[in-house]
């Protein structure tokens, strides 16, 4: 088969007898030893994923009912507990640890009868914008090796754009899933907050964290997401709003909608070839039917510090957990109370990137600035929702930039926090507001990096915003470019 082949051609050749599972999950385990050099997997499974493929075989030759993604080959990111595997969340702190249960959406893949071949490297605790910041070294672009795949699902994406594997698993935070998706040229959805369960994601910011679909077609994604979306008793924040069939929502054209273009989301700063890329996408839009409307996201200049204030002080009360008694690394220096043994277990197991979040989040928790800084964060994403809310009153989706630059050079920001966290511009404000949002290719730069366009739509509206990205995609060829492939 293609290396590039997406999902649905995989399982078209499977149901024909064109190739067989065991040969799929064979052929994405050579293809993440041979491309070691990326960083993309931290653990292949490569026992227990020939050994459900084996099933999923003989399953099918027998005439037995499979699942939606039976005999496909998925890559899971770190963030997300698998029974048996090793699960890292690409920390030390968690080095070595195997979940005795899996998470929900992996429960799900099993019951979908996807193989699962491995874990995806991502940056400590999914805190990152570039994938620089793993305890196990940095993810690559496929694209250019020199730089970034994005952060801090850039492992799931990078396996993607390279070919090891059709669909992963990425959790989305304040772009996680977007950006990478974006720096790598592949297609990656952030649900809305609640729409898949999130038991088993190793929390980061729990008000925020969700885990997302990644793949080479929106096809693929809205195959994957039918399997992830749902309802989950382990998870009181999972909704219970019925769910959708995304694949067959795709289709139709693109008349009478109505795409907003927030006047904030192109303003200095942004490099000029992202900005050109972009504006070509929606007159690609309008030329399907689409009306672009413009609107105005007034509260967007706020959004960076609101979520460095909000998803800091989550961060230090769910990382509080870690303390070298129960489970995670503990020091092996001497240690002279209880005290010292949490404050060297703590300053070994993490990195510096953690730390600082950490500290920022006790912070502003703390006894004199939480009304200062906490409590003024949440006042103003309550903002941020309602100049969405009133953005969505005008039009059905909004469509903009994912960040303000391409993929970066590796070590090239990683001094400098702040031009990090700035990457995260245009994705931090739909997170805040719990809406969806896809990335989805819309073309190059002058150095082949891909950019990518975003499609925001209000909560719930997964199958909106994959319709309209479907059709983008549909009209043009970008997601058929591959790295290494002439002319990529």
């Amino acid at each position: 088969m293609n290396t590039f082949a997406t999902a649905g051609e995989l399982l078209a050749a499977l149901d024909a007898g064109e190739v067989t599972s065991v040969a799929l999950t064979e052929a994405a385990l050579a293809r993440a030893r041979a491309g070691a050099e990326l960083g993309a997997w931290l653990h292949l499974a490569e026992e227990q994923a020939l050994t459900r493929a084996a099933d999923v075989d003989r399953r099918r030759a027998a005439g037995e009912p499979v699942g939606a993604l039976a005999g496909v080959p998925i890559g899971v990111k770190d963030q997300i507990v698998t029974r048996g595997i090793p699960t890292t969340a690409g920390s030390k702190m968690l080095a070595g640890w195997v979940p005795p249960y899996d998470a929900t959406v992996v429960e799900r893949l099993h019951a979908a009868d996807a193989i699962v071949v491995g874990k995806l490297n991502q940056d400590e605790f999914a805190m990152g914008s570039s994938n620089e910041r793993s305890a196990f070294g940095p993810v690559r672009n496929p694209w250019d090796p020199s730089r970034v795949p994005g952060g801090s699902s850039g492992g799931s994406a990078a396996a993607v754009a390279a070919g090891h594997v059709p669909l992963a698993l990425g959790t989305d935070t304040g772009g996680s899933i977007r950006q990478p998706a974006s720096f790598c040229g592949v297609v990656g959805l952030k649900p809305t907050y609640g729409r898949v369960s999130r038991y088993g994601a190793i929390a980061f910011a729990s008000s925020l964290d969700q885990i997302g679909p990644f793949g080479r077609t929106v096809a693929d994604v809205a195959r994957l997401m039918g399997v992830l979306a749902g309802p989950d008793d382990h998870d009181s924040t999972a909704l219970r709003s019925p769910v959708p069939d995304y694949l067959a929502g795709l289709g139709g054209d693109l008349a009478g909608l109505r795409v907003g273009v927030p006047e904030e989301y192109f303003v200095a700063g942004i490099d000029p070839e992202v900005e050109a890329t972009v504006r070509a996408a929606l007159a690609q839009l309008e030329a399907q039917g689409a009306t672009l409307v413009p609107v105005s996201l007034p509260h967007t200049p706020y959004a960076v510090a609101t979520y460095y204030i909000l998803a800091t002080a989550e961060a230090s009360s769910n990382l509080a957990r870690y303390d070298g008694v129960r489970f995670g690394h503990r020091t092996a220096e001497r240690v002279s109370d209880v005290a010292d043994l949490y404050a060297k277990s703590r300053a070994e197991g993490f990195g510096d990137e953690v730390k600082r979040r950490i500290i920022l989040g006790t912070y502003a928790l703390s006894s004199g600035y939480y009304d200062a800084y906490y409590l003024k964060a949440q006042k103003v994403r309550t903002l941020l929702r309602r100049d969405f809310e009133a953005a969505f009153a005008a039009c059905d989706v909004l469509a903009t930039p994912v960040s303000p630059v391409t993929a970066f050079r590796l070590g090239e920001r990683v001094d400098d926090p702040l031009q990090m966290y700035l990457a995260d511009i245009f994705t931090i404000p739909s997170s805040l507001a719990g809406n969806t949002s896809v990335s989805v290719p819309c073309g190059f730069d002058g150095a082949g990096l891909p950019v990518g366009l975003q499609l925001i739509g209000p909560p719930l509206e997964e199958g909106r915003v994959l319709r309209v990205a479907h059709a983008y995609e549909q009209a043009t060829a970008w997601h058929r470019r591959h790295p290494g492939e002439e002319g990529a």
